[in-house]
């Protein structure tokens, strides 16, 4: 079987934090040398990259992360402007398609934590006039809307993350279940919002780390119409591994009849790679390791463009 090349390959990811290291790091999404650039993903077929907002909040002073918020957002934009010719952002399925049939990639947005929103209900609507898809109720610092799988992994959604999570679903934002607590993972689940998305979490039966999926998770995600993201942190994946021992997390999904669900979430930039990758240049190793496993063409197409399609692209 010929090996498969980028300009084979479709790409759709669900979270990278390249945008925050543009913004402090100083490099240009065009092309830099971390893990993914805008030149890079134009190789693939086609492609499309949910891009995150993101900052640890135990770094920033009380009071300043909706500033730091704005501040990436205006940086995501300007970087966007300079590379127009490479790509633009995309808030629906006919933009995402548009974009790609253009020969430039879909840049989506999104923002992982909450407490960047200020956990406010009312700043959703700002994120919704920027076009934000996913937003993820925590990261790794508990916030005013729930405990995380790192401090007080035993809190749920408190009566104000209920209603930011219903204040998301009316404006059509989705929420990311990646970094959230187990018992606010099911307070989300028993809301029944909608579809609900784990951007970049792998299956917890294969490597026990809380931030990843549990089969029953993994199940209301699927149940729910929305996606889990392959994650390719080495802490995630198992530890210093094969790439076949990070496919098993794909297989043990796809084992949960899981073809519909299972999608990519690189955590490109913001983790340290596992298979001694490098960035998204090496990700049609992953395509030829499914392929030889005898994964078949549309459910790779599924499994690195469609899934994710499906879930983002209904309109903003």
């Amino acid at each position: 079987m010929r090996c498969a090349s980028m300009g084979d390959v479709p790409y759709f990811d669900g979270h990278c934090d390249t945008v925050s290291e543009c913004a402090h790091q100083h490099r240009s999404l065009g092309e830099n040398g971390g893990h993914l650039d805008l030149a890079r993903l134009g190789r693939f077929r086609k492609a499309a990259q949910v891009f995150a907002i993101f900052a640890n909040a135990a770094r920033f002073p009380e009071g300043t992360l909706f500033a730091e918020c704005q501040k990436q957002h205006a940086v995501f934009l300007a970087e966007l402007a300079k590379n127009a010719g490479l790509a633009v952002q995309c808030r629906t399925g006919a933009d995402i398609a548009g974009a790609n049939a253009a020969g430039k990639v879909a840049a989506l947005l999104s923002v992982e934590g909450a407490e960047l929103l200020d956990c406010d209900p009312a700043r959703l609507e700002t994120a919704a006039a920027w076009g934000v898809k996913l937003v993820n109720i925590t990261w790794n610092h508990v916030n005013a809307l729930s405990g995380t799988n790192v401090e007080q992994p035993d809190r749920g959604l408190t009566d104000r993350g209920r209603a930011f999570a219903g204040e998301a679903a009316r404006l059509g934002i989705l929420l990311d279940v990646s970094h959230l607590s187990d018992p606010g993972f099911w307070d989300l689940a028993e809301l029944g919002l909608g579809p609900i998305v784990a951007s970049h979490s792998n299956a917890r039966a294969l490597c026990g780390h809380p931030r990843n999926l549990t089969d029953d998770m993994f199940k209301a995600v699927r149940d729910s119409g929305g996606a889990a993201g392959f994650n390719l942190c080495t802490e995630f994946v198992g530890g210093a591994c094969s790439l076949d021992d990070g496919v098993r997390h794909i297989d043990h999904f796809m084992e949960l009849d899981g073809a519909k669900t299972v999608a990519l979430g690189g955590d490109w930039d913001g983790c340290g790679l596992s298979f001694g990758w490098h960035g998204v240049q090496d990700l049609p190793a992953l395509w030829n390791a499914l392929a030889d496993r005898g994964y078949d063409e549309g459910t790779l197409e599924d499994i690195f463009f469609n899934n994710w399609l499906r879930v983002l692209g209904g309109a903003a």
